[in-house]
């Protein structure tokens, strides 16, 4: 008898340490712990530590807490001007709203990952094909992350998702005319950059010819004054030396005849 209830004992211990340790949830500080009841979400567990469920009833199911990085395959676009452009990209993304996720996506990161595959791509998709080839390839430092960023917005949060970034790996030409884009790119920046010499010398050419026609003006002007200056000083001269004579006969040479407006020596 005794050995009877010594075996009942250690059941019901068993079956105690079984109940109770099946009604701990533990969650970790990088994880939400779901508290589903009959198969719907009960409640969302957010901080980490020590909670209970009840056991048999309720089961846990966990989701991730940090950023997460998804690689996008690569894919063809085709740019503003019918240009073919291979994008590889990925994202980093987050779960900031576990019921809503669990909700929308059945708690599954691979639907996740596809939903936020099919958005990325239709953005990329649309503002590349809004943009030039030419522009495509100079916002690669930035600008286009950003526009593709900003073009969607917050489609994410439906399902509890927040999208922190897109950047690109690669975002480029196909290799088989990759060699003859560039070819004409440099070409065209070798055609700009011998416009803006041609009109650069052009308005140089421009300017010193009026520099020097200025020049020429300015020392026409001052050969001018300065023979006026030589002309009146040999004249004040001469009519202080031969004044006396032209005091009595004006006509004794006409070089100095005061009816000259200069008076210079024969």
């Amino acid at each position: 008898m005794k050995k009877v209830k010594n075996i009942s004992l250690i059941i019901l211990v068993l079956a105690l340490l079984i109940i109770g340790s099946s009604s701990i949830v533990v969650t970790n500080e990088n994880e939400y712990s779901l508290i589903r009841q009959f198969g719907k979400v009960d409640h969302v567990v957010s901080s980490a530590g020590v909670t209970f469920k009840i056991p048999f009833v309720q089961s846990v199911d966990k989701l991730p807490k940090e950023i997460l990085l998804y690689d996008l395959s690569s894919s063809d676009v085709i740019t503003s001007d019918k240009k073919t452009m291979i994008c590889d990209s990925y994202i980093l993304w987050q779960i900031n709203d576990p019921l809503k996720f669990a909700q929308t996506l059945n708690s599954s990161i691979s639907n996740a990952e596809s939903r936020l595959d099919t958005i990325v791509y239709n953005s990329t998709k649309n503002i590349i094909s809004s943009t030039t080839q030419n522009d495509v390839i100079s916002g690669r430092d930035g600008e286009l992350a950003a526009a593709i960023m900003k073009n969607i917005g917050n489609t994410t949060e439906q399902y509890g998702i927040e999208l922190l970034s897109f950047e690109t790996k690669q975002l480029d030409l196909p290799s088989d005319n990759k060699a003859a884009v560039y070819e004409r790119m440099i070409s065209e920046r070798e055609n700009i950059s011998a416009t803006y010499t041609a009109e650069g010398s052009s308005e140089a050419q421009k300017i010193r010819n009026t520099t020097d026609k200025e020049v020429n003006v300015l020392l026409s002007e001052a050969n001018k004054n300065a023979e006026i200056l030589i002309a009146e000083g040999e004249a004040e001269y001469m009519k202080n030396k031969w004044k006396h004579v032209m005091g009595t006969d004006p006509y004794y040479n006409r070089n100095l005849s005061l009816k000259n407006g200069y008076y210079k020596l024969p």
